[in-house]
């Protein structure tokens, strides 16, 4: 079944009503009208709360007693933010994570105040105080006047006759005068009451959506995490993810000696000192043994060389991403053409990361693809590079994690890189990878 998203939750689209007509009595409107009624009174709390504790530590900066006061309000205003981040995620489904956390240089009274006052969530969540209760006040006259006149014109037909039974007169008044009155008294016009209600009814759960998205951005904006701690948290990810991989790296490298050139070469000297012992006593077998240690070396040297072209292939260094991603596609087991329109060369950095992305996903395309053709295409958009590996294969490759796209992924988002994955079952598959031109 096929989804919509909005405020976080997730409502099928297979419902035999359209949305319109089911917005009235859908269970996320009313969360979303709850939000807005509790918005009213938290709002004048946390308003209250914030004038008073600031204007009051302003007051008595003077003395020894304003630093305390203005610290307890700006607390408090952290608490606040903690109880509408809740909200908001119970009612909107909208989760915000919360900022970051006091760091405190040593531990004390004086330190924890100081934190506060320094820490710009502190005065974010106090503006978010001053901010969100015109707005509460603004949307919750709004939401209350439109929800309590639709429901109330539309069921008109239902509790008009309480009028002309108890009030005294025929209907609701229209106008009225010394010498004249309108009353909504006769059939057409209780139809035509129910009929106005009805479009108040069926609007207002899109009008109390709007508002809420306003309430949505004021709690993202002034009750998350600001740019600047996202992108140090980002960065401090990627600095993980960095270390990680260059460890992996080195193991890499480290197995590879060993299970390969190292044990090659103990197998050779273990040979040529045997050679060396049966030289006197029998020459020929002693020449054939050298000259199955001379081949021993040669498949050696290719090891060496191949992992010497793993860590960063020389002809990369010399001649650029052109040169090197034609020489990884040549060894791939299909045809694969390779379109490279660079007007420079890229950081070199970033030059390898594209070489090593295009190599494994070429070597996908030899183990899993069971594709006949591939293409490769390397340019760059304005301060990016870009990659695209295409193949005709059979598709559903995922870039779920523990696959090695996954991995892959991690490796291009650590240098601020996108790489996206288009596989459906039956193919094409489709990578692409975005790079920063310089790191």
């Amino acid at each position: 079944m096929a989804m919509e998203y909005g405020h976080g939750y997730a409502t099928g689209t297979g419902h035999r009503l359209p949305a319109g007509l089911r917005a009235p009595f859908e269970a996320r409107s009313w969360r979303e009208f709850g939000y807005v009624l509790l918005s009213l009174p938290l709002s004048v709390l946390l308003f209250t709360w914030t004038v008073t504790m600031v204007s009051l530590g302003a007051g008595l900066l003077v003395t020894f007693l304003g630093i305390p006061v203005l610290a307890a309000g700006l607390a408090g205003c952290r608490g606040f933010a903690a109880l509408e981040r809740a909200r908001a995620r119970a009612l909107l489904g909208l989760d915000v994570p919360g900022p970051e956390p006091l760091r405190l240089r040593k531990p004390g009274a004086a330190a924890w105040m100081g934190a506060v006052l320094k820490n710009g969530a502190s005065w974010r969540n106090a503006l978010y105080a001053l901010v969100q209760f015109p707005w509460a006040v603004f949307s919750f006259s709004t939401a209350v006047t439109f929800w309590t006149c639709g429901w109330g014109l539309l069921t008109y037909p239902l509790w008009f006759w309480t009028f002309p039974a108890y009030a005294g007169q025929d209907g609701i008044q229209l106008y009225g005068d010394a010498h004249h009155s309108v009353y909504l008294d006769n059939p057409f016009e209780i139809s035509v009451t129910a009929l106005v209600g009805l479009v108040f009814t069926l609007a207002t759960p899109w009008l109390v959506r709007a508002l809420t998205t306003v309430d949505g951005l004021l709690v993202r904006g002034l009750l998350g995490p600001s740019l600047l701690s996202a992108r140090v948290v980002e960065l401090e990810s990627d600095r993980g993810v960095v270390v990680d991989t260059a460890a992996a790296d080195l193991r890499r490298i480290e197995r590879d000696l060993h299970d390969g050139a190292q044990a090659r070469l103990v197998s050779l000297a273990m040979d040529l000192g045997l050679a060396k012992e049966k030289l006197k006593e029998d020459p020929q077998s002693a020449a054939r043994m050298v000259e199955d240690a001379h081949g021993e070396v040669k498949t050696a040297l290719q090891e060496l060389r191949d992992l010497a072209r793993g860590i960063h292939p020389a002809v990369l260094t010399d001649r650029g991403l052109d040169a090197a991603l034609s020489a990884v596609a040549s060894r791939c087991t299909v045809p694969v053409q390779v379109e490279v329109d660079l007007p420079s060369r890229p950081a070199p950095a970033i030059e390898g990361i594209a070489y090593f992305t295009v190599s494994e996903l070429l070597q996908n395309i030899s183990k899993h693809s069971r594709a006949r053709t591939a293409s490769v295409d390397v340019w760059r958009a304005e301060d990016r590079l870009m990659l695209q590996v295409i193949d005709d294969g059979v598709g559903g490759a995922d870039a779920a994690g523990g696959s090695g796209l996954a991995g892959l992924a991690g490796r291009l988002d650590a240098v601020d890189g996108v790489l996206v994955v288009q596989s459906p079952p039956g193919g094409p598959t489709k990578v692409i990878a975005e790079l920063p031109w310089r790191p």
